[in-house]
């Protein structure tokens, strides 16, 4: 250490800046100001955090009026406490009906999952009901579970909303759950179609061509007390195959070791090449040397040869030689018969012949001769 200062002293003497071993390590321009004191602790000022630890949600704040009108006309209290970050309801004198206190709770509960407010406050009514669907706990891989997550919104939302006008239901994805609102045949169909949608069991495009199905099916009041299920796609789930991990067989346990191979000198005492002279071990090895070439050679000859060797051809069967010559005589009768043919034609033609010339001489002859008038010389 003595040894860097003194270095680092000269150096600062010599008018150049000391070196430092740390790449980060450099001067800072703070460093030798006299003005700063840097063991001083300094007191804490509230208006370096103005804002607080509390995390305010403005759109709770500005809805809150709604939510404590709507509330009020079932007869229903409601607080909201930003210092304690909480939403609580109460029954009042004024209550009368029983279950709303159950919806007003549900109503927090989906206040709670950024549910718009004016959405949230249709769960008062008798028909509506709510269902939150926890996705976050089905698969652990982050990645594969916002990949999924993403499908089942699909692109610009077309997915979510084609599930939401076929089940008649509402539907929020937000982290780790799904909120859903509407009746109960619905957020059944919500559910499924989430569930298998995460655990990678069907599409939600599949889920979306079922619902179709079953709503023109439904139209039909003849089909009412019959089963869907011929009308419905079967879908196969098709997986490539992963290839199987190649184990070893295990061997069956034994406490004993195994017996130790033989040496290179072992073999030597065996085969008694330990004892042969130098000059033999040579020509062994040369002789072995010629044998391996032979047999190469005589394999290479075979492999150039049996480019030379004929096809063996193919010999017929009795059937098929049975069929070639009644194919044979076939052709041979037709051949025949066609020349007969030919024989009566031309046998046709000279008759015909002989009598068109008898008939033609015939009329020759029979033809009167003209008589000349003699001009007479008066």
């Amino acid at each position: 250490m003595a040894s860097e200062e003194e270095a680092n002293a000269s150096v600062a003497a010599e008018g150049k800046k000391p070196r430092h071993k740390g790449k980060h390590d450099k001067p800072k321009p703070w460093d030798d100001d006299p003005n700063i004191d840097h063991w001083k602790i300094e007191k804490f000022d509230p208006s370096w955090n103005e804002g607080g630890m509390l995390e305010v949600k403005k759109y709770l704040q500005e809805a809150w009026p709604i939510v404590k009108g709507a509330l009020k006309e079932f007869g229903v209290a409601c607080e909201l406490n930003l210092v304690e970050g909480s939403m609580t309801v109460s029954t009042t004198r004024k209550t009368r009906d029983p279950y709303i206190i159950v919806k007003a709770k549900e109503l927090i509960k989906l206040l709670s999952r950024s549910v718009p407010a004016p959405q949230a406050i249709k769960i008062l009514n008798d028909e509506m009901s709510c269902d939150i669907i926890k996705i976050g706990s089905i698969i652990r891989n982050k990645e594969r579970f916002v990949k999924r997550r993403e499908r089942l919104l699909g692109p610009n939302l077309s997915t979510l909303k084609a599930i939401e006008i076929l089940t008649g239901c509402y539907i929020l994805v937000q982290g780790n759950t799904v909120a859903a609102m509407g009746s109960w045949k619905g957020l059944k169909q919500v559910r499924r179609v989430v569930e298998d949608c995460i655990k990678n069991v069907k599409h939600p495009v599949y889920h979306i061509k079922e619902l179709l199905i079953k709503r023109e099916l439904a139209k039909n009041p003849a089909l009412a007390h019959e089963s869907w299920d011929r009308f419905l796609p079967k879908f196969k789930k098709k997986n490539v195959k992963q290839k199987k991990p190649i184990t070893k067989e295990k061997k069956p346990y034994t406490p004993f070791p195994p017996p130790q191979q033989p040496s290179k000198i072992d073999l030597e005492l065996e085969s008694g090449e330990y004892f042969m002279s130098d000059k033999r071990k040579s020509a062994k090895k040369w002789q072995e040397k010629l044998e391996k070439q032979s047999e190469k050679a005589e394999e290479n000859k075979r492999k150039r040869d049996s480019a030379f060797v004929p096809p063996k051809e193919e010999t017929a069967t009795p059937y098929e030689s049975t069929k070639s010559t009644s194919n044979n005589d076939e052709i041979a009768d037709m051949a025949k018969s066609l020349k007969k043919k030919a024989k009566e034609l031309r046998k046709n033609e000279a008759q015909e012949n002989v009598k068109l010339e008898s008939y033609i001489a015939s009329n020759e002859g029979s033809r009167p001769k003209k008589k000349h008038k003699s001009s007479k010389s008066k």
